[in-house]
């Protein structure tokens, strides 16, 4: 079962799965029943909304109703449940593709990270600031410089501040919400990185794309690339933090051709159709690991470039799935 099939990595997710084992039975949800991914599913519920009271009882209804084996969470919301009610979901029988807790909380906040890479000192840590006026932080890191949301991914909620004015707004915000860091590199110069770990700090497999982004943070477009200091610094973040299964990290080159980490996603990211496309099938690795408790190794990934663009899907003779 995938939830979250309407956004691209939950109909991603069910295209990768089906690639690879066409004949398993795939189940989604989603809280609109229609999401482009019914298209590539064999049964469809649509789920309440995550932090919904009821939300608890329907997916363990589900679950018992279709005989799930493995549940793939597909949006940040579920993953964060998932985690936080890993006790009381121990006792069913379908594995859950969940990450390291302790790295799944540290990805929620972007100080807390910050923290751990400093307690680490860690090359790749951004320098990052909780408090500041607007001439101490123009000072510390020039201009431009960033406000990110703690708590947000997709490059969601970003403010470029490029003057006294497009600070003012969001001082009152800074610290609690916000936070302050310096831009690094450029924006061709970004890197998404797939790793498959073992949770034992061992990264099983991995892919590497450089890409750009579209206007709502997914990648619009890919190049598989390959790094010998990227993978270095890749394997240096993976011994600390030990991610178990898919995690995707997301890194920016700077000027000095150092790699600088924007973020940690503990889980399968929105280009897992693209990295399938090349020979990496996270979602193909995550039923020989959660269910066959094989180890994935290393595939033989295709060079080339990767570009996403808007198709449709018809159905005929009815005005539903």
């Amino acid at each position: 079962m995938v939830t979250g099939i309407g956004a691209i990595m939950g109909y991603g997710l069910l295209k990768s799965l089906r690639r690879a084992e066409p004949g398993i039975t795939l189940i989604g949800t989603d809280i609109y029943n229609d999401g482009a991914g019914r298209a590539w599913c064999d049964a469809f519920e649509q789920a309440p909304l995550t932090s919904s009271p009821e939300y608890s009882d329907w997916l363990i209804k589900t679950l018992d109703k279709h005989q799930v084996d493995i549940l793939i969470p597909g949006i940040e919301q579920d993953i964060h449940w998932l985690s936080d009610h890993r006790e009381q979901l121990s006792h069913l029988k379908c594995k859950i593709v969940l990450n390291n807790a302790n790295l799944i909380n540290l990805s929620r906040d972007k100080w807390a990270m910050h923290e751990e890479l400093k307690a680490l000192n860690d090359t790749c840590r951004i320098p990052s600031s909780l408090t500041g006026t607007f001439e101490l932080l123009s000072d510390l890191f020039g201009l431009p410089f960033l406000l990110k949301p703690r708590r947000s991914y997709a490059s969601k909620g970003l403010v470029w501040v490029k003057k006294a004015e497009d600070f003012e707004p969001n001082a009152k915000h800074l610290g609690e919400h916000l936070i302050a860091q310096p831009i690094i590199g450029s924006a061709d110069q970004e890197f998404t990185v797939a790793v498959f770990g073992d949770g034992t700090g061992n990264v099983c497999a991995s892919i590497t794309f450089q890409r750009s982004l579209a206007a709502d943070g997914s990648t619009a477009k890919a190049w598989v690339r390959s790094d010998e200091s990227l993978d270095q610094t890749v394997a240096r973040l993976c011994k600390h933090f030990m991610p178990i299964g898919p995690t995707n990290l997301q890194f920016r080159r700077d000027e000095n051709h150092g790699w600088k980490l924007l973020e940690i996603n503990p889980r399968i990211s929105s280009t897992s159709s693209m990295r399938t496309a090349f020979g990496y099938n996270e979602a193909a690795m995550c039923l020989e690991f959660y269910l066959k408790k094989r180890v994935p190794v290393q595939p033989s990934i295709r060079k080339g470039f990767a570009v996403r663009y808007i198709e449709d899907h018809i159905v005929y003779d009815r005005d539903h799935f």
